[in-house]
């Protein structure tokens, strides 16, 4: 009776461990990208390839907004964003996303979901009491001169210090990995948060498994296989 008590308790584990395997697997795959955001883009790309070993491939400006970006691939359908100011434009009415303009130092600022039929989704969230904003549309010129779109839920609405994600689809434009520099694997993605159990219930509404514990401050924190190691992002 005991070594079946004993069989059974080790096949629950067993179970379990391939159950969250599972969905750390099924998260990743939803995963866009990672926005990194800096007060200044070149120290940005430094950082990261310090980190990395990687160097950032030039992205594009962002029309309007005062940005523009640096990607490196995380997977076939994935990648590092690094944002930052972008010196060339003028500086925007709005605030630029991400908090860049107050920034003392880079962080990993917020996590973006692939994601169809945007309107339905927000408007389901809606239903729910979270507040994604409103759908629209976005655009860069890659340097080569290719002209990318997409849609997504407004990057502006930040319901829980960057932690609940937006919403991305990028329609019939190609994927900006494909292009991206390469060299970088995402493995994990998890979070921390003062108060854990509120933003644990908003990403469950939405359907999203993000590892999430409490901690001091708002961190998102990314494990990256590169090559100089395995590395930590936050």
């Amino acid at each position: 009776m005991k070594v079946f008590w004993i069989a059974s308790m080790l096949g629950l584990i067993a179970a379990g461990a391939l159950a969250q395997a599972a969905a750390r697997s099924d998260l990743l795959a939803r995963v866009d990208h990672l926005v990194y955001a800096t007060a200044d883009l070149s120290a940005g790309i430094e950082a990261i390839e310090k980190l990395t070993g990687v160097r950032a491939t030039p992205g594009g400006q962002h029309p309007g907004r005062g940005t523009r970006n640096a990607l490196i691939a995380l997977g076939p359908t994935s990648y590092l964003e690094i944002i930052g100011p972008d010196p060339d434009q003028p500086a925007p009415t709005r605030p630029r996303p991400f908090g860049i303009d107050g920034l003392k130092a880079p962080r990993l600022a917020r996590w973006v979901v692939k994601a169809q039929n945007l309107e339905q989704l927000a408007a389901e969230a809606s239903h729910k009491g979270i507040q994604l904003g409103e759908v629209t549309s976005g655009k860069r010129q890659r340097p080569d001169g290719v002209l990318l779109t997409w849609r997504y839920t407004d990057p502006l609405v930040d319901l829980a210090d960057g932690l609940v994600p937006f919403f991305i689809d990028w329609g019939e434009s190609p994927h900006p990995a494909a292009t991206a520099a390469k060299g970088l694997t995402l493995l994990s993605l998890r979070a921390e948060h003062p108060d854990a159990a509120r933003v644990r219930k908003i990403l469950t509404s939405l359907g999203l498994d993000l590892p999430l514990r409490t901690g001091p401050a708002p961190a998102l924190i990314a494990t990256i296989d590169s090559p100089r190691g395995r590395v930590e992002l936050r």
